[in-house]
């Protein structure tokens, strides 16, 4: 994946680059209205399909305007916690650290370890989208990095190993506690998790329908283990491929400024959400969105 030039249009004053060699696309100077435009809206889901990741800075909307978008590229997904859904919007999830009347008004502590969004489901949706509602510019910053890059730079001798393997995903080990789970002895907590979220199986490599790119799908945070790897090959190849995802040359650092609104390919992008600063608050609206059409990867 190599840079292209940034473009301006003098026009309209809207700006598009790539944010890195490896990964994303950014837009500046766009307005939802300007997204009414059936020639920019292409634009965007061609930068999408091929940069894994697109940033529209300061992008102003409303909810129903998120879902809008959300829902061309594919279809929006109510959030499975009915609790943590937006009030009037089943498909936006509330990602906050804020409290109204002393009570918490979404998730606070969402994504904070590398991951490619829910695979540890057999379907999950292929796209999300997140707007920043109320972001802080000096902490609570998201790090991207591209599954196909990750790919690329695996040693021969693993892309050999890992060739036609099959990896187990879970939750377990990232499930959250709660009250429900209040006298229950980690076995039964174990068994109750495996119950609620069995785990499933997926390719460890598989390819882009879009780019014919090759990348790895799946995090050691949501792997239990690659099938017919021994512990030890297990341990050492997790040990390489987080070692892959979180250098620092091939991570993108997105400094959330107010109103962005980030999507991104979720099979393609492993993504880490980093500590919000004690004190501050921080809310991002979330849509998970499901292909119109089975993902062909």
């Amino acid at each position: 994946m190599t840079m292209t030039a940034p473009e301006t249009d003098a026009a309209t004053g809207i700006r598009i680059n790539d944010l890195t060699p490896f990964i994303g696309a950014e837009l500046t100077g766009v307005t939802y209205r300007d997204l009414q435009d059936s020639g920019l809206w292409e634009q965007v889901s061609t930068l999408l399909h091929e940069r894994e990741l697109v940033v529209i800075r300061s992008l102003d909307i409303t909810p129903e305007q998120q879902i809008e978008l959300a829902s061309r590229i594919g279809r929006p997904k109510p959030f499975l916690m009915a609790k943590y859904r937006h009030p009037e919007h089943e498909e936006i999830m509330i990602s906050s650290n804020a409290k109204k009347n002393n009570m918490a008004i979404g998730v606070a502590r969402v994504g904070n370890f590398w991951h490619q969004d829910s695979s540890y489901q057999n379907d999950a949706p292929p796209y999300t989208m997140l707007h920043g509602v109320d972001v802080p510019g000096t902490s609570g910053h998201t790090l991207y990095a591209n599954a196909a890059d990750v790919y690329d730079r695996l040693p021969q001798e693993w892309k050999e190993r890992i060739e036609g393997r099959t990896a187990i995903h879970t939750v377990s080990k990232r499930q959250r506690i709660s009250e429900k789970h209040a006298g229950l002895s980690i076995a039964e907590f174990k068994a109750l998790v495996e119950e609620e979220y069995p785990p499933v199986r997926h390719p460890l490599v598989k390819t882009d329908p879009t780019t014919g790119r090759r990348y790895v799908y799946g995090a050691p945070e949501y792997m239990e283990r690659v099938i017919g790897f021994d512990a030890n090959e297990n341990e050492e190849f997790f040990a390489l491929l987080n070692e892959l995802i979180q250098d620092p040359a091939h991570v993108y650092e997105h400094r959330w400024t107010p109103r962005d609104l980030v999507i991104w390919k979720c099979e393609l992008t492993y993504h880490a959400a980093t500590a919000v600063a004690p004190g501050v608050d921080r809310t991002v609206h979330r849509v998970s969105i499901e292909a119109r059409d089975p993902w062909a990867a």
